[in-house]
């Protein structure tokens, strides 16, 4: 990466953090307090949430018929989804446990939280936790899908690519044939201990020794 590659992906990250801690800021704006991954809220606000809950018969009397009868074909992704979180488990479980790579901690990208507000009926809050699994599961798919991309194939595509991971822009530019000789090594023992800073939004990608890069005009 250039130099000013690097600073701007410095900027990004700072703002990723920046953009954090306002959500958190309007969140104990709405009296909801996060500790030990659990949620509370403040007194009084639990009673206030349910004076704006709607019945499930109004909820599905507002809803369209079109709405309604595909309702069973999106919840028949489930059978997909499940497969993808139990195998991509078991292959990270297997593969990264074999090439020494940290392995993603799926509890970082799966939450159930939105079950205990109190403004949603038993419909809403199904849906939620259908949204959160199928979003939850791409996401934790995507992150070893990144960390395996970063062990065999660190390097940039020549083509534009729409919304790649954090570790994308780390990676060697397309045609570095000698980086990527000399320092695909590099890119692999970072794996070892790289943890899941990156799913955390604490940095954009993971550093490399300064020693080791060639900075391109």
């Amino acid at each position: 990466m250039t130099q000013r590659m690097k600073e701007i992906a410095r900027t990004i990250v700072e703002l990723q953090v920046e953009l954090d801690r306002e959500i958190e800021f309007r969140r104990r704006a709405l009296g909801v307090r996060v500790h030990d991954r659990l949620v509370e809220f403040e007194r009084g606000i639990v009673i206030e949430q349910r004076k704006l809950k709607t019945s499930v018969r109004a909820f599905l009397a507002r809803s369209s018929f079109g709405v309604i009868i595909t309702a069973p074909v999106i919840y028949s992704m489930l059978l997909p989804l499940v497969l993808l979180d139990i195998w991509i488990s078991v292959y990270q479980a297997i593969c990264f446990r074999a090439y020494g790579i940290a392995r993603a901690q799926r509890r970082d990208y799966i939450a159930f939280d939105r079950g205990r507000l109190a403004y949603l009926n038993w419909v809403e809050a199904l849906n939620c936790a259908y949204c959160a699994y199928a979003n939850g599961v791409i996401a934790y798919a995507r992150e070893i899908g990144s960390r395996t991309e970063q062990y065999w194939c660190p390097i940039k595509h020549a083509l534009r690519i729409s919304d790649p991971h954090q570790r994308y822009y780390e990676f060697l530019e397309f045609g570095d044939a000698e980086g990527y000789r000399t320092r695909l090594a590099a890119f692999r023992e970072l794996l070892a201990a790289d943890g899941d800073d990156i799913a955390a939004g604490t940095r954009a990608a993971s550093p490399r020794p300064e020693a080791e890069e060639q900075t391109s005009p």
